[in-house]
């Protein structure tokens, strides 16, 4: 029951956050200097013809105004025109999208496998390889930027060693092994920043726990040490790790933008970047509502999963 309770109120707060997420990214891309009806005319250009694109795009409405439409569209499920195109933005993130999911929860699942079994090696014997591989982990992932990494990556393995694609995107139902290998190197990029913070987390967390009284207790009744540490002390540890896994998904998403241009994959990253070039406001504020959204209902699922962790929250404890 107390878990239901701060499920619902977690729910509560992702309409205003929302709200004021939609108000922030409507007024940011008008300060972005350029005219969208300027771009979209180009060499064409004229003041009547300016006048009159403007006026179809609605640009010649009050900001207020403006967003009172936009935002009635988007109640009613209407995410509004390419300006370019002319193409339903809601097909354009529909075919895009999948494509930074699937980036990003590769990129999830390769941090996951490296850090968190490297960050528990490195707490069960502190000094030793696998804490200083940890550490040295750590250092090298905070440092070293997305880009340069990406570029390292693509002339080592696809240039050098012609291991993977240095560009490009196969579809998963057309070819599995296509599709993994086209994604590894752009998910490999964005892990290593992750795996930083994880393995640190995860060694952090576990030593805290290391040196309770209980664990201490479980030693002296002549339980094995793999049991105290899966069972018992990861158990304990898991909710500062999970809380940073949940919180560095946002991390992944505002990466995914840089990484997908550094290896042309056609997702949401790429199209929000190419949109804001050309001064094209649906797509930009569709493209980054909808990253917005993604962050939100991952950090509600992360809250919902400590509520589970938590015994306090999920009513089994005081």
């Amino acid at each position: 029951m107390q878990l239901a309770r701060y499920i619902a109120g977690r729910l509560l707060l992702l309409l205003p956050v929302l709200f004021g997420t939609s108000v922030l990214i409507f007024l940011l891309l008008r300060l972005i200097p350029g005219d969208p009806a300027q771009v979209i005319l180009g060499l064409r250009a004229t003041p009547e013809r300016l006048v009159i694109v403007r006026s179809e795009l609605g640009l010649d409405l009050p900001i207020h105004q403006q967003y009172a439409q936009w935002l009635g569209k988007l109640l009613a499920g209407d995410l509004g025109k390419d300006f370019r195109s002319n193409e339903a933005v809601s097909e354009l993130l529909r075919v895009r999208l999948p494509v930074t999911i699937e980036l990003t929860l590769f990129a999830l699942a390769l941090a996951i496998v490296v850090a968190v079994p490297l960050g528990i090696r490195a707490a069960i014997r502190p000094g030793g390889l696998a804490d200083r591989a940890a550490m040295l982990l750590g250092l090298l992932g905070i440092s070293i930027p997305d880009f340069w990494l990406g570029i390292m990556l693509i002339l080592l393995f696809s240039l050098g060693l012609r291991m993977f694609p240095s560009s490009g995107y196969v579809r998963l139902e057309s070819d599995l092994v296509g599709n993994l290998r086209s994604f590894f190197l752009p998910a490999l990029t964005l892990a290593v920043g992750l795996a930083a913070v994880l393995v640190r987390m995860t060694r952090a967390a576990l030593l805290e726990v290391l040196e309770r009284d209980f664990v201490k207790f479980l030693r002296a009744k002549g339980l094995r040490e793999r049991l105290i540490i899966y069972q018992h002390v990861l158990r304990n540890a898991s909710i500062p790790i999970v809380t940073v896994i949940g919180l560095q998904f946002g991390y992944l998403l505002g990466g995914a933008v840089i990484v997908e241009e550094v290896f042309s994959l056609p997702g949401v990253g790429r199209l929000i970047v190419s949109a804001t070039l050309e001064r094209n406001y649906p797509v930009v504020q569709a493209g980054m509502l909808v990253v917005a959204l993604l962050f939100i209902l991952v950090n509600l699922a992360t809250d919902v999963l400590y509520g589970l962790l938590n015994p306090k929250i999920r009513g089994d404890g005081a």
